[in-house]
């Protein structure tokens, strides 16, 4: 197997720069990703291989700050085996080593105690794997030692109170070590966590997933975590089949894309395996992207 390159996509918003950070690929089951959308329309998109995977990307996104360097998501992180790794279709191991996302932030010159905010839309594994790291010893560390992360608290309880749906995406070991230090922050609703940058509730895909807003010198920028995974989902009805509450997803979906229309937001996507962001427009029967910045695709593994 080819292992998929990190890559780094950087820009300005307003005053701020930031750099979307591909931490590896992922292939998941393309039903499960577009629930009850026929296969033959959303293989359109993106087709599926012989174990009807589609490919995808898990993005993150570090933003230069005044206050210091915000990471939003951290991928999977090193602790899975190669047994998960395989029914996940998860390749983010980087080189001597480390991870995709590590050689990414490499790549801009940053170490991971360099940063000083992490925030988490959510607590999934391919969300927050990256919080913690296992070292050569086997014990599991926080990834980023200096820095402050954030979830919402109702997100933190339900992850710790996990039923026979939910268990198989949320492990303690990717955010009880980071509690454990004090260093976790809970928040309850839509809260601004250094300036510029603003945590909203976007839920559905989990009853407290968050998205990040960014908002500096009249321009503003959103990263989407799972509520618009790839950007295929802008279609209102295209929902995954992980949500847990697909009809507040819709609805979510509703009033997030509208408002992005109307001011114009830059929309990054956090599972998109080629696209990193773009603008978006309602043609009259759905939305559409009317700018694409991110010709550079993962290289497909199979």
């Amino acid at each position: 197997m080819t292992r998929p390159e990190p890559l780094v996509d950087s820009r300005t918003v307003g005053a701020l720069t930031i750099h979307a950070i591909q931490a590896g690929g992922q292939k998941l089951d393309g039903g499960a990703m577009f629930g009850v959308v026929p296969k033959p329309l959303w293989e359109r998109r993106i087709p599926a291989d012989e174990r009807n995977r589609i490919q995808l990307g898990m993005r993150t996104l570090l933003v230069e700050h005044p206050s210091g360097l915000v990471l939003i998501d951290t991928g999977a992180g090193n602790k899975e085996d190669a047994r998960f790794k395989d029914i996940y279709g998860i390749e983010n191991e980087g080189a001597d080593g480390r991870t995709s996302l590590e050689d990414g932030l490499r790549q801009l010159g940053v170490r991971t105690e360099d940063v000083a905010i992490v925030i988490n839309t959510h607590l999934h594994f391919d969300h927050a794997g990256g919080n913690t790291y296992r070292d050569e010893t086997g014990a599991i560390k926080p990834t980023f030692p200096k820095a402050r992360y954030f979830v919402k608290r109702g997100e933190y309880d339900y992850a710790t109170h996990p039923n026979e749906r939910t268990g198989a995406s949320y492990f303690e070991r990717n955010f009880m070590p980071i509690v454990a230090t004090g260093k976790f922050e809970f928040v309850s609703r839509e809260r601004e966590i250094v300036k510029g940058i603003r945590v909203v509730p976007t839920p559905g895909h989990t009853p407290f997933h968050q998205s990040v807003l960014i908002d500096s010198a009249g321009e503003r920028a959103l990263f989407l975590g799972d509520m618009c995974p790839p950007h295929a989902h802008l279609q209102l009805p295209w929902i995954m089949g992980y949500d847990v509450e697909p009809l507040v997803t819709l609805e979510t979906k509703r009033a997030i894309l509208r408002r992005a229309e109307d001011e114009d937001w830059l929309l990054v996507f956090e599972h998109d395996a080629a696209v990193a962001w773009g603008r978006v427009k309602h043609d009259g029967k759905a939305y559409r992207l009317r700018e694409n910045k991110s010709p550079q695709k993962i290289t497909d593994p199979s």
